[in-house]
């Protein structure tokens, strides 16, 4: 096997395995956001990664990427997600968490761009069509929740709050002081 084939199979493990993460890590965050501008736009990330999953897993067994090493590379990705969510982000604020969660996905990005590179070089146009939707998708919906964390900016309060704090106040509390986490929305939007 060339160099470039196996450099396209360990690229194609490790998609899946940041795949995965997009699926449930943005998910997660949201759910812990509660209902806030950058909460929907990971949100819209997780069902993307969720709905362009069947297909990325059909072209990836068709590239001779072993069965196994997707596999493992999904429970990797599942592994660092609920590590995150069980104990990382239970240490940093919140507007931090945020941003590691951008951080996970431009990883993802950077996969996908270098094997758009290598489907240019070997001629998988099938593969090369799927890197180039999915990056102009993928891209603007990160973008899109890069534009929220000016939302923190306007919600200091709330941006500084830790994983651990949020996890162990009542859900209004941490939010506005009282009250149910749906009726303190609309004061934080403003």
């Amino acid at each position: 096997m060339n160099d470039l084939r196996r450099l396209k199979e360990k690229l194609c493990r490790e998609l899946s395995q940041s795949e995965q993460s997009a699926i449930a890590q943005p998910r997660r965050e949201a759910r812990r956001l509660g209902d806030i501008p950058p909460a929907r736009a990971l949100h819209a990330i997780s069902q993307h990664a969720a709905a362009v999953r069947p297909r990325l897993d059909a072209l990836i067994e068709g590239r001779r990427a072993s069965v196994r090493g997707v596999e493992i590379g999904r429970a990797v990705g599942e592994v660092f997600s609920l590590l995150r969510h069980f104990v990382f982000d239970r240490i940093i604020d919140t507007e931090r968490s945020y941003r590691g969660t951008l951080l996970g996905l431009d990883h993802g990005i950077d996969i996908v761009h270098m094997l758009a590179a290598i489907t240019l070089r070997d001629g998988d146009e099938h593969l090369g069509m799927f890197c180039a939707e999915w990056l102009i998708e993928r891209t603007a919906l990160v973008q899109q929740a890069r534009a929220e964390l000016a939302w923190f900016a306007d919600h200091p309060e709330f941006a500084l709050q830790s994983g651990l704090r949020r996890a162990l106040e009542p859900a209004g509390k941490a939010l506005s002081g009282g009250g149910s986490r749906s009726s303190a929305m609309p004061a934080l939007q403003r």
